[in-house]
């Protein structure tokens, strides 16, 4: 099954430029949607006016490699590695899921368009990626949204309640499983359980690349553009309008042994 294309034996139902139609509109309400919150939400005003005033208030002025320096540093390590949450469980987890999105999503398009179709050989390497990157998601996903949710593991909240917070997890989660299951009966010969969950599947899609505007899911544009801001503000000594850190060591008694952080 992990080897197979599911998109290539569907193509034998639904037409190729149908399937990369559907990327490209994805594409188009993830732009639109994310441009439309900017709009709404202010979000492009205010890192505009912070960027503003920090050079106002930087003490120093940051050389262009230095600058290169603290974008790639900032990649690479705090968005590649989510380095904000701390070493733990909660970091894995999103960790898993970042990365399974991304390979699940960058997998599914490359499939679709270069390994699609009656002319088209098959990729075992791009199949596998687009499962792998599936399973990683829901590992990811389903361990946050079950155990280590503030809500739930600090705050006492069942698992199963739902805020409009939730909707762009619950939508990636639901792509994931969708798709895997998809994949398995369609693998299987399983034609009517196929179609459900492909119909799953594609609606799924929809409601996640649809519902930028009300979900999270803008904030995968915006926390990188926040850390980014927060390094160079730390290295020109703008430091967000925040004093500089104190010259005594910390001292936070013993009680801060008697229980594990969180990193909320």
């Amino acid at each position: 099954m992990l080897e197979t294309n599911p998109f290539s034996v569907l193509s034998e139902i639904i037409p190729v430029i149908v399937m990369q139609g559907f990327i490209i509109a994805m594409v188009l309400l993830i732009a639109c949607g994310t441009i439309i919150q900017m709009i709404h939400h202010k979000n492009l005003i205010y890192f505009f006016n912070n960027a503003k005033k920090a050079k106002l208030q930087a003490t120093r002025e940051v050389g262009a490699v230095e600058k290169v320096k603290i974008l790639a540093k900032t990649t690479v390590y705090d968005i590649g590695t989510t380095s904000e949450l701390g070493f733990g469980k909660r970091r894995l987890a999103h960790v898993l899921g970042m990365y399974g999105t991304i390979i699940f999503w960058i997998s599914s398009a490359i499939l679709v368009f270069c390994y699609t179709g009656a002319d088209k050989s098959n990729s075992s390497l791009w199949s596998i990626l687009w499962h792998i990157g599936a399973i990683l998601t829901c590992i990811g996903g389903f361990w946050f949204w079950f155990f280590l949710r503030v809500d739930v593991s600090a705050e006492a909240h069942p698992w199963y309640r739902i805020i409009k917070a939730d909707l762009f997890v619950l939508a990636l989660l639901a792509c994931s499983t969708f798709g895997l299951i998809w994949s398995y009966t369609q693998f299987n010969g399983q034609m009517g359980l196929s179609f459900l969950f492909f119909a799953l599947f594609v609606v799924s899609n929809l409601v996640l690349f649809g519902g930028v505007y009300w979900s999270k899911f803008a904030h995968m544009f915006y926390k990188p553009g926040a850390a980014i801001q927060k390094n160079l503000a730390e290295a020109d000594g703008s430091r967000d309008n925040l004093p500089p850190p104190a010259d005594a060591p910390e001292q936070f008694g013993l009680g801060i042994k008697r229980e594990e952080p969180k990193h909320y």
